[in-house]
This record gives structure tokens, C-alpha cells and sequence, in this order.
């Protein structure tokens, strides 16, 4: 299969997971439906590696692991640091521009800082700082 025929797979994918997730109220069904983004990244890169797609899955991975763990700790009682819906809102923004840098042959640079800095804030360290004003949603 051609490399054209995983970049579209991996857009039509981004869009789709986008929609599911706008759709979904449930939190941890969210990041149930976000889990599929790094389900079609590490299909992609095993069958047509790139470079691009190796670091949206790490990405992708490592935002969902933060989101998955933010959402354990609540149910366990921690306080601290709750997921909200702004959360969601950029990281829905971030699969968004993803697909379209993907589409345009564009840098997805900007699209991965939007989806990392959103998961990363559901820690602690990442609330702090924009509790601070210095990560801004």
C-alpha cells in the first residue's frame, strides 16, 4: 500500500475520532474515543514508516497516558487536578489541525504542541503552571 494511501487513512481517522469526541459527554469516554488517534498512527508507521507519524504517535500516546492517569486519580479520590472541558475542546483542535497538516503536507508541529500542552495540563505540574498563567489553554 502507498504512502498517499496511509496519509489519507490517517485523516479520514483524526476526523473521524474529532467527531466522536465532540459527540461524547462522558470524560472517560473521550479519552476512550481519543485512543483510537494513536491506534492509527502505530498501524500507519508499522506498515509505511515516517517520521511524522512516528512523533504524532508518540505524541498522541503520551497525551492519552496523561488524560487516562489524570482520570484514574479523580476516581481515586484526588482532587487536585481535574480534566475540564476546555481539555477536550483543544485537543479535539489539535486532531483537527493534525488532519489537516497531514492532508496539506504541512508541519504538524503546531497541531502536537496543542494536543501535548492540553494533556500536559491535566497534571500536576501542568496545572500549576497555567494556575500560574504561564500554559494557556
Amino acid at each position: 500500500m502507498s504512502k498517499e494511501f496511509f496519509k489519507k487513512e490517517l485523516v479520514k481517522e483524526f476526523r473521524l475520532v474529532e467527531t466522536l469526541m465532540k459527540k461524547e459527554e462522558n470524560v472517560d469516554r473521550k479519552i476512550y474515543c481519543f485512543s483510537a488517534a494513536y491506534g492509527i498512527t502505530s498501524r500507519s508507521y508499522r506498515y509505511n514508516f515516517s517520521k511524522d507519524v512516528l512523533l504524532a504517535d508518540l505524541v498522541l500516546n503520551t497525551a492519552y497516558q496523561a488524560l487516562f492517569d489524570r482520570s484514574q486519580r479523580t476516581k481515586n479520590g484526588d482532587i487536585t487536578v481535574f480534566i475540564e472541558p476546555i481539555h477536550f475542546e483543544k485537543i479535539e483542535e489539535g486532531l483537527r489541525l493534525l488532519a489537516d497538516a497531514f492532508e496539506n503536507n504541512e508541519s504538524i508541529l503546531e497541531p502536537l504542541e496543542t494536543i501535548l500542552t492540553s494533556s500536559f495540563s491535566t497534571s500536576g505540574a501542568g496545572n500549576y503552571l497555567r494556575e500560574k498563567g504561564l500554559l494557556k489553554l
